[in-house]
């Protein structure tokens, strides 16, 4: 964003402003002709600044998965590696079931445009910082052997796509994600 003109700065943040209410709104469907509209810019500005769907959902999601990443690695020095992960996938999972569309974005990381940057998609940046997390809990014993972070943000990502329509959807998801902690049948 450094070195853009002022107007196309401008322009790139009433767009994201502008589709982070749509997409809280409609989901991740959300018509980027519409967005263009409503920021009264033409739908090549959107293009330019968003030149798929995938990186439009990726820039209004950033922040917030940056927080998780960053909760992650504060989670990974704590001496319980059970609940450290627990409170990790809580946290995803809380703001996957309440942010409307960041499942789906999820769900579409694996299929993004082979001409995208993936290391910057929200999927593989949660993979990343998660897996020190899995790996230690592995490593004490406290997780199913096995399970990878690709499974647990599967997990997550199903759970909250399960939810996202309930009325109380993280009410909803974390009874989910606390039925498939503790296993369904008594032991």
């Amino acid at each position: 964003m450094t070195g853009q003109r002022a107007d196309a700065r401008r322009n790139y943040a009433l767009l994201l402003s502008v589709a982070e209410q749509a997409i809280a709104e409609q989901g991740a469907d959300a018509s980027l002709e519409q967005i263009a509209r409503t920021a009264r810019v033409g739908s090549g500005t959107v293009r330019r600044h968003f030149p798929t769907r995938h990186a439009l959902l990726e820039a209004v999601f950033r922040k917030q998965v940056e927080a998780l990443t960053d909760q992650a690695r504060e989670l990974a020095d704590r001496p319980d590696s059970r609940s450290a992960l627990l409170e990790w996938l809580g946290a995803l999972l809380s703001f996957a079931a309440t942010a409307r569309g960041l499942a789906e974005a999820l769900n579409r990381d694996p299929i993004a445009d082979p001409g995208e940057a993936h290391e910057h998609c929200a999927t593989a940046r949660l993979t990343e910082a998660g897996d020190p997390l899995v790996r230690r809990a592995a490593a004490d014993g406290v997780l199913t052997p096995g399970v990878t972070i690709t499974d647990l943000l599967n997990l997550i990502t199903g759970i909250a796509l399960a939810t996202g329509h309930h009325p109380d959807a993280a009410a909803a998801a974390d009874r989910l994600l606390r039925l498939t902690i503790a296993g369904i049948s008594p032991a």
